[in-house]
C-alpha cells in the first residue's frame, strides 16, 4: 500500500490524542516513520509542535474530507469518541479505501453494527479494522491469548476456562469512557436493542455462542485466587472481545471455552464487604445512567470528554492483573500469569497500547487479511513483542 503517511493520528488535540502524539514524537520524530496528526482545528494542531507537513485537516461530519484523509495513510489511529456519535464515517471510509484502522472504543453495540455493515467491504479492500486497542481490551485479549499459547505449547490442548482478576490499579477515570456510557444510554432511549446487545455474552460473535452466561454481577469467593471477587467495570466489553477472538481464531480455545472477569478484593470480612460494595456501586451507576433525570446528574459529576488526570497521576499510575488458565482435566497443570502496566491504565498505558497497535498494523507482517479483527486475532504475536519492549506493558507467567 503506497500512501503518503504510515500512520495518521485522528483526534490528536484531545486528551488521549495528545498523549499518543507525545509518545510518537519521542519515538519517531527522526524520519524513520512517516506520520501525521489530524483534526479540524488548525491552531490546536499546530500547538502540538509538529512540522506543517505532518498536520492534516478534516471534519468527522464531512464525509468528503474524511474520505480524502484516509487515502493519505496506511493506518488511521483514532481517539475521537463516543464512536457511535463520531466514528461511523471514519470506519466506513477506511473499510472502503483499504486503510487499516484502530481505536479505543468500548461500545459493543456500535462495534457489532460496524462489523455487520462493513466487514465484507473491508475484506474486499484489504483494510484491517481493529477496535478496543487500549486498556479495553488489550490486557484481557492478549492475556488470554498469551496463556492459551503456553497451555497449547506445554500440554497440546487449550485451557477450557480462563479467569481474569483485576488486582490493583491507580489512575484517573476517563471522561471519554463516561461520555460513551451516556451516549449508549441515549441511544437505548431510541432503540431498546442497544441494551439487549449489551447483555448478550456473545454479542460480537457471529457463527455460534458458547457456555458463558451473564457477567459477574454479585460478590463471590473464588477458591482459585483465595479471595473475594466483585464485578469488574470493564468486563462487559472485555469478555465479548475475548470470545470474538476465539471465534476469529477458528475456536483455537475450544467451542466449550469459558472466560470471565472480576475484581479481587480481600480475604475475610473486609473482602466480603468490599466485593459487595463494588457490586452495589456498579449497579447504582448503571441505574442512574439509565434514566434521563439522573443521567444529567451523572454528567455533572463525572469527568467531561477531553478531561483527564494530572501528569503526575498519569506517570505514577499502574495496573496489575492476574489470570488463571484452567487445564481441562488436571488442576496441577493450571497456568497463571500477570499483566502489568507502568502508567495510568486509562490514559498513559492506553495511549502507548494504541500507538503500538497502529505501528503493528503499519509495519509488521501480520497473519490476517482485510476485515474486522480483535487485537489478539490480528496482531497477538506482534503486540506481545512490542508492548513489553516499548510500552511498559508486560505479560509474565508465574508458574
Amino acid at each position: 500500500m503506497q500512501r503518503e503517511y504510515d500512520v495518521i493520528i485522528w483526534g490528536a488535540t484531545g486528551f488521549t490524542g495528545k498523549l499518543v502524539t507525545r509518545y510518537m514524537k519521542n519515538l519517531y520524530l527522526d524520519g524513520n516513520l512517516k506520520w501525521a496528526i489530524a483534526g479540524r482545528n488548525a491552531s490546536k494542531l499546530a500547538a502540538l509542535g509538529l512540522p506543517e507537513a505532518n498536520i492534516l485537516l478534516a471534519d468527522s461530519n464531512d464525509s468528503e474530507s474524511i474520505d480524502h484523509l484516509v487515502q493519505k495513510g496506511r493506518v488511521v489511529l483514532t481517539t475521537v469518541g463516543p464512536y457511535a456519535r463520531y466514528g461511523s464515517n471514519l470506519v466506513e471510509a477506511c473499510a472502503k479505501h483499504g486503510t487499516h484502522y484502530c481505536d479505543l472504543t468500548g461500545e459493543v453495540y456500535w462495534m457489532r453494527k460496524m462489523i455487520e455493515s462493513y466487514n465484507s467491504v473491508a475484506q474486499d479492500s484489504g483494510a484491517k479494522i481493529v477496535h478496543t486497542c487500549g486498556f479495553d481490551s488489550i490486557p484481557s485479549d492478549l492475556g488470554a491469548y498469551f496463556l492459551q499459547q503456553e497451555m497449547i505449547k506445554r500440554y497440546g490442548l487449550p485451557a477450557n476456562h480462563i479467569k481474569y482478576r483485576s488486582v490493583a490499579f491507580k489512575g484517573g477515570f476517563s471522561g471519554g469512557t463516561a461520555d460513551s456510557m451516556i451516549a449508549m444510554m441515549e441511544n437505548a432511549d431510541e432503540d431498546a436493542s442497544v441494551l439487549e446487545v449489551g447483555k448478550d455474552p456473545y454479542a460480537l460473535n457471529f457463527t455460534s455462542g458458547g457456555p458463558d452466561a451473564k457477567d459477574v454481577e454479585t460478590a463471590f469467593y473464588d477458591d482459585d485466587f483465595d479471595a473475594w471477587v466483585g464485578p469488574f467495570v470493564m468486563a462487559q466489553i472485555n469478555t465479548r472481545v475475548v470470545r470474538r477472538t476465539n471465534e476469529l481464531l477458528d475456536f483455537r480455545y475450544g467451542k466449550d471455552f469459558r472466560y470471565d472477569e472480576g475484581m479481587l478484593i480481600n480475604k475475610g470480612a473486609s473482602g466480603f464487604i468490599g466485593a459487595n460494595a463494588a457490586a452495589l456501586g456498579i449497579k447504582a451507576t448503571n441505574g442512574l445512567s439509565a434514566f434521563k433525570p439522573t443521567r444529567k446528574l451523572l454528567q455533572k459529576i463525572l469527568p467531561k470528554p477531553g478531561e483527564g488526570p494530572s501528569e503526575e497521576l498519569i506517570q505514577t499510575g499502574f495496573f496489575t492483573i492476574e489470570l488463571i488458565a484452567k487445564h481441562p482435566f488436571a488442576g496441577d497443570k493450571n497456568l497463571k500469569a500477570t499483566v502489568t502496566g507502568d502508567q495510568d491504565p486509562g490514559y498513559g498505558s492506553t495511549a502507548k497500547m494504541l500507538a503500538e497497535s497502529a505501528l503493528a498494523l503499519a509495519q509488521d507482517d501480520l497473519p490476517v487479511e482485510g476485515g474486522f479483527w480483535t487485537p489478539a486475532s490480528a496482531m497477538g504475536d506482534a503486540l506481545l513483542k512490542r508492548l513489553p519492549m516499548n510500552a511498559g506493558v508486560n505479560f509474565t507467567l508465574t508458574n
